[in-house]
């Protein structure tokens, strides 16, 4: 039996885990986390102090989501990350800690089957397509950009190679913001409007064509569950980081 605390379990996508937990016969969920709650641990480290779990799983916000992190581990909790908002260099100091603790850290921009195959099928076109940039899709309401799933798209991407350089950005005439952030070498450029939850593209070029290989997230929580229970149950036994769900994947 794993023994879960879900942190962020009032949230959207944290209360459809919470629940999927409680309905598996693997699963136990110890303790939930929520500052809205009172029913709820107002920290994850008076979580983890009160009840013995095994994992973590992290839907916060991105303000929060590094110091969850944190305190699981130095509990020796191993931590299932579906927040965004850290960058590359949060991650190799998360990897860093977990080795030192002997614990596993999982984490994915998106925890969706669909998603997962996104970051498989990029990184399979980069090896062929020298050119590509990311576009981010996310509602208004979205204050961290890029979104977890936009980063994490590239620096996979920067993985492969880097992409085939137009004009150099300090050359660019007029706004260089235009030409979006640069991530692991790609250009991400990030659009924040009503209507949309998260949806990521890839956009790869060469002389005379462009393939574009899109991920849309719907208004449903469902899609992250099962990926998110996948990597509670690959947890045990892991040690240091193991970033995005493709990775759990045959």
């Amino acid at each position: 039996m794993i023994r879960v605390c879900v942190a962020g379990v009032t949230g959207w996508t944290g209360s459809a885990v919470a629940r999927a937990v409680e309905a598996a016969a693997d699963l136990e969920f110890v303790a939930g986390v929520s500052r809205s709650d009172p029913s709820s641990f107002s920290s994850v480290s008076a979580a983890l102090e009160a009840a013995a779990a095994d994992v973590l799983v992290e839907y916060t916000h991105a303000t929060a989501v590094r110091g969850n992190v944190l305190a699981a581990i130095e509990h020796r909790v191993g931590v299932v990350i579906g927040s965004s908002g850290m960058s590359a260099a949060d991650y190799d100091e998360i990897d860093g800690l977990a080795r030192e603790a002997g614990v596993g850290v999982i984490a994915a921009g998106n925890f969706s089957l669909t998603a997962a195959l996104l970051l498989r099928f990029s990184s399979e076109a980069a090896q062929h397509l020298g050119a590509w940039e990311v576009i981010d899709y996310a509602s208004a309401a979205k204050s961290d950009a890029p979104s977890g799933t936009a980063r994490e798209l590239a620096e996979r991407l920067g993985e492969v190679r880097r992409p085939a350089e137009g004009t150099p950005l300090d050359e660019v005439v007029g706004a260089q913001g235009a030409r979006g952030a640069t991530v692991a070498g790609t250009q991400v450029h990030s659009l924040r409007l009503p209507s949309f939850t998260v949806s990521t593209e890839a956009v790869f070029a060469a002389e005379g064509e462009r393939l574009s290989i899109r991920h849309d997230a719907g208004e449903s929580a469902a899609p992250y569950v099962a990926g998110t229970l996948l990597a509670i149950r690959a947890l045990p036994g892991r040690v240091g980081l193991t970033r995005g769900l493709d990775q759990l994947l045959g």
